[in-house]
């Protein structure tokens, strides 16, 4: 993994942050709602936040988004989730969103080397 690809990850972190936060300057009622929506659903609850980001990975995988990829990848990481458990994960994806999903599960896969590089996800 090149340095270039690692800091692809980092890039996306950042903007991400960025974003968000012009996104809540807006100070719009309904985008607070949402945003406050979002951050709760994936809160401990009936389901462990484990299982929440992993339903989050798959759903994303095959919505085809790497944006919310990387996300739920590194949350998932962070929760416990081991690589053996996120390509299981992406499998499901893979049967549920068919061959239009193999692009993202290629960025996938760079994004689990990215996590395995920075020891957020052991190999």
């Amino acid at each position: 993994m090149s340095k270039k690809e690692n800091n692809r990850l980092a890039e996306f972190r950042k903007e991400r942050e960025n974003a968000n936060e012009k996104i809540l300057d807006l100070d719009n009622l309904g985008i607070k709602r949402f945003f406050n929506l979002d951050t709760n659903t994936y809160k401990e609850g009936a389901l462990p936040v484990e299982t929440k980001e992993l339903l989050g990975l798959v759903a994303s995988t095959v919505l085809r988004c790497n944006d919310c990829i990387d996300y739920h990848l590194e949350q998932c990481a962070k929760a416990g989730s081991t690589k053996e458990e996120l390509v299981e994960a992406l499998n499901v994806a893979l049967v549920v969103g068919g061959s239009i999903v193999i692009p993202h599960l290629r960025h996938a896969v760079e994004t689990l080397e990215i996590l395995e590089e920075e020891e957020i996800l052991d190999s």
